[in-house]
């Protein structure tokens, strides 16, 4: 299981991908929706919101189970990825394309705080 090197990714499974523009990107890992199996569901956050740093914010289903997207980093909700309300399969098709929200941070919305990738592989191998 590869993990991109252009993010930053949370202990809760999440990516974060500063843009070009400054705001954050947001979705599941691999390592996350093998996990939950067939994704059938998505609640993202509303635009609009304000996220505190690993508090919940969303819910993804499966037909295994259900599980809370905790926000990997502080910001408010700029835009949703409304494709997945119609196909949330595209998170198990293409976790690290398929993005579920981005974020403008406050400050650095935390990003100091995530993983890098390297770190986040090792993560995983521990908690194996």
């Amino acid at each position: 299981m590869s993990h991109p090197a252009d993010r930053h990714y949370s202990k809760t499974h999440q990516w974060a991908r500063c843009d070009e523009d400054g705001n954050i990107t947001v979705g599941i890992t691999d390592y996350a929706q093998e996990q939950l199996g067939d994704v059938v569901y998505i609640q993202n956050p509303a635009a609009g919101a304000q996220l505190r740093q690993g508090e919940p914010c969303g819910v993804i289903e499966s037909v295994k189970t259900a599980s809370d997207v905790h926000a990997p980093v502080t910001g408010e909700v700029i835009a949703l990825n409304e494709a997945l309300a119609d196909t949330p399969e595209q998170l198990n098709a293409e976790p690290y394309a398929a993005w579920l929200f981005r974020v403008r941070p406050a400050g650095d919305g935390g990003m100091a705080q995530l993983l890098d990738a390297e770190t986040y592989a090792r993560h995983l191998e521990s908690a194996a």
